[in-house]
């Protein structure tokens, strides 16, 4: 008889039984608890990198700056040939991830393949205690606007933010502040109390959480002494700005202290606490829902309901409710936060997105870091057209192809024809239509160039300027951005939203140059 692991078999049973309930009651076993603790404090032991796989093997993505990755001397897109003498091929990124993680002050060897060298070259990196930054940039934009963009909320994330804040105050005349929540899926609440209580009077209710059990409803509110209570304010948000992020997007639109630009939010309103178990496991489970000053709750998915087909469904739009903010304007829960400035949402091409999954951009800027030793600073930095049509030309010899919409809509008909046996009558005309498809494939490497171009200068910038760099270019070319630095300054506008005296349809982004 086979052997069984009693360890998995316990994991498996209590997983199984736990997704009955939500997504967000989970156990984690002692081989995951370094991971949790990294989400709660940004913290952990090792090189300092982002990885993905490509084909047999794990690629370095981008090493954080003044990492231990990066100061060993790796680079992204090496490909990790062998750790300690043994071969990596076929390993998961997360088999390696695992080995590339661990106690601080230990070390390893590393084999790599770079593009550009005739040898693997070997490398030896010390792993570190590696810290990532809750607030990986912040500074100036036009009109005396301050940026601060945070990723997450773990255990510094308040201090940071303050931080950054104070710094922005100190050497500028700051005439407004954009916090950037977009992506942030949330973490700490009291980090979220804390962001709050920067921007608003002490002793005021940020958010309130209730649950089955009295000792879990608590209510939440500023304790310490605000930054600035006056300084206007947006918070940038859209569909995967969750949780925390949630709360003070939502705290600060009850308050009527910001105005809300972007796309709706997640739609997370669960609480969950951590119990620990035996054998160095622990459980998270969802304890409360948490409401916020307005009253409102704005949990999407109703987890205790099932829907005919047994699955979770949303809250009917019959048991969405209205509330108030603090001046009297109309908001409503159960579906994230609404921005109070809606941005359009803009789709990504079809080549674009092949360019980048199948890391087409990811290896040119690889092979262009390799030739260019230095390039312009972040915010200024552009390809020009001769350099744009090297890329093209290493697209072909890559052998870049991907199926466009029309040719998997095209596939389906030639499959509906088949099956009608009118196929033979068809092929002529979808022959013809394929062709057609085929041509316009080959312009849309130039009909798509912005776009295209936009990406590829973020990945290349990227190998010179780190995360930093990634977000500072992209600061003149986000729509969303420009959208939150007009209402700042448009003292008119910003006053209205905020009072409730501005129309729906007057709230909409204008129309917003873009310079090519």
């Amino acid at each position: 008889m086979d052997g069984v692991n009693p360890s998995d078999l316990m994991k498996t049973g209590i997983d199984a039984m736990l997704d009955k309930l939500d997504p967000y009651t989970v156990y984690i076993p002692e081989s995951e608890i370094e991971d949790y603790r990294f989400m709660t404090t940004g913290e952990y032991g090792g090189i300092g990198s982002l990885i993905h796989k490509q084909g047999d093997y794990v690629i370095i993505s981008e090493p954080y700056e003044n990492s231990p990755a990066q100061k060993s001397g790796l680079k992204a897109g090496d490909k990790i040939l062998k750790i300690n003498d043994k071969s990596a091929a076929g390993k998961s990124v997360e088999d390696v991830s695992t080995i590339l993680k661990g106690q601080p002050g230990t070390s390893f060897k590393l084999v790599v393949e770079r593009d550009g060298e005739p040898k693997p070259l070997t490398f030896e990196v010390v792993r570190e205690k590696i810290t990532i930054d809750p607030v990986p940039y912040y500074g100036m934009l036009s009109g005396g606007t301050g940026y601060i963009k945070l990723t997450s909320f773990t255990q510094t994330a308040s201090a940071e933010v303050k931080k950054a804040l104070l710094d922005l105050k100190a050497k500028n005349t700051l005439n407004g502040l954009v916090l950037d929540l977009r992506d942030n899926g949330g973490g700490l609440l009291n980090e979220a109390v804390n962001i709050v209580n920067l921007f608003v009077k002490k002793n005021e209710l940020v958010v309130s959480t209730k649950g089955k059990q009295k000792d879990k409803n608590r209510s939440y509110q500023t304790t310490m002494e605000p930054v600035d209570v006056n300084l206007p304010l947006t918070v940038l948000v859209n569909g995967n700005s969750a949780s925390a992020s949630e709360i003070v997007a939502g705290a600060l639109q009850d308050l009527d202290r910001a105005v809300i630009v972007g796309r709706r939010t997640f739609g997370k309103g669960l609480v969950q606490n951590v119990f620990p178990l035996s054998y160095n496991t622990q459980v998270k489970i969802t304890v409360a829902k948490y409401y916020i000053p307005s009253g409102r709750c704005i949990q999407e998915i109703d987890y205790a309901h099932k829907n005919a087909a047994g699955a979770n469904s949303t809250i009917p739009d019959s048991l969405i409710t209205a509330y108030k903010t603090l001046h009297g304007r109309t908001v409503y829960d159960g579906k994230g936060i609404s921005p109070d400035i809606t941005t359009d949402t803009s789709k990504l091409s079809t080549i674009s997105y092949n360019l980048i999954t199948k890391y087409i951009l990811f290896d040119y800027a690889t092979r262009y870091a390799a030739t260019h030793s230095t390039i312009a600073p972040a915010a200024t930095f552009k390809i020009n057209d001769d350099e744009y049509n090297d890329f093209v030309a290493f697209t072909e010899k890559k052998g870049f192809e991907f199926k466009s919409a029309a040719e998997r809509e095209l596939e389906s008909v030639k499959k509906a024809a088949v099956y009608e046996n009118c196929w033979n009558d068809m092929k002529p005309q979808y022959d013809a239509m394929l062709s057609t498809i085929n041509q316009h494939k080959k312009k849309d490497l130039f009909e798509n160039k912005k776009e295209i171009s936009d990406y590829l200068e973020q990945e290349i910038v990227s190998r010179y300027y780190f995360q930093k760099g990634r977000i500072e270019i992209t600061l003149d070319r986000d729509p969303e951005l420009k959208s939150a630095v007009n209402v700042l300054n448009d003292a008119n506008t910003y006053t209205s939203i905020l009072n409730g005296t501005l129309t729906k349809a007057e709230k909409q982004p204008k129309p917003v140059k873009t310079q090519n």
